[in-house]
């Protein structure tokens, strides 16, 4: 059945009210047309961003193995001047960051005003990887989520607009997209067995993700959830939500300085 694309804070999200093969009534060709037009605007709107340089933008992408993240990246951030964009993977941490508080590494690399900043994982693996795999004791993730809300209210008061992307995909879908890694010689390094060790773990992850999503959905940085079974549509969504997200924002270039219209480089 398909359901709106974002849930109003303060409502329990289940996964299972959102189709993840949803389609939204468009075919392919007319997705990726619709797709090839945001991203074309996209490119202008981060330019005029860049020049304005008076707010930041963060897209935070979140999902399981296989959900799409490094792809939809390549898709729909192609055109961007990399001047103006930073791309950041949150892998497992480091020694040095297991020292720190968890939100430190995080905090270490957000957007500069003018800029975008696309988070592929994030903040959320905290309240995620380090709950279903007992990394952190129940009292620690619990209190991540207050911390992660109030995180966030301080990052947008400082002049940053957060994207929040869950990309949901179905158990048999990411079954096949982790066999296609395994078939395929190209694809084969990123595969891990240690991924099918988290598949194993699929409910206990869809319930941890249930959890991060409704606790940590506000007016300030809400979450989006995108149906990711078709690539396609995937893309579509998440390039339409970051248009139009831009647009809002509206940036303009700046003013030029007084007298330079009319010069005449010799």
């Amino acid at each position: 059945m398909a359901q709106p694309l974002s849930v109003k804070p303060g409502k329990k999200i289940d996964l299972s009210e959102f189709d993840p093969a949803d389609t939204g009534g468009f075919d392919k060709e007319t997705a990726q047309r619709e797709t090839a037009e945001n991203v074309a605007a996209i490119e202008e709107l981060t330019f005029r961003f860049y020049a304005d340089n008076r707010r930041a933008l963060l897209l935070i992408l979140q999902g399981t193995d296989t959900a799409g993240k490094d792809g939809l990246i390549r898709r729909v951030m192609v055109g961007i001047d990399p001047l103006g964009c930073q791309v950041t993977a949150f892998k497992q941490p480091s020694e040095e960051e297991l020292d720190h508080d968890f939100l430190w590494r995080i905090n270490r690399v957000l957007p500069r005003r003018g800029d975008i900043g696309i988070f592929n994982r994030s903040h959320y693996e905290d309240v995620l990887v380090a709950r279903v795999r007992a990394l952190v004791s129940e009292k620690e993730w619990k209190s991540r989520f207050d911390r992660i809300n109030q995180f966030e209210d301080l990052v947008t008061a400082g002049g940053t607009t957060i994207i929040k992307c869950f990309l949901h995909i179905s158990k048999e879908e990411q079954r096949k997209r982790l066999q296609k890694r395994i078939d395929d010689p190209k694809r084969r390094w990123k595969f891990q067995r240690g991924d099918l060790a988290d598949r194993a773990l699929w409910k206990d992850y869809q319930q941890a993700y249930e959890d991060a999503l409704t606790k940590c959905n506000t007016e300030h940085a809400p979450w989006h959830i995108i149906p990711a079974d078709h690539k396609w549509r995937r893309d579509q969504v998440v390039s339409k939500l970051l248009r139009e997200t831009l647009e809002q924002l509206n940036p303009q270039f700046p003013p030029a300085e007084p007298g330079v219209e009319g010069i005449v480089v010799e």
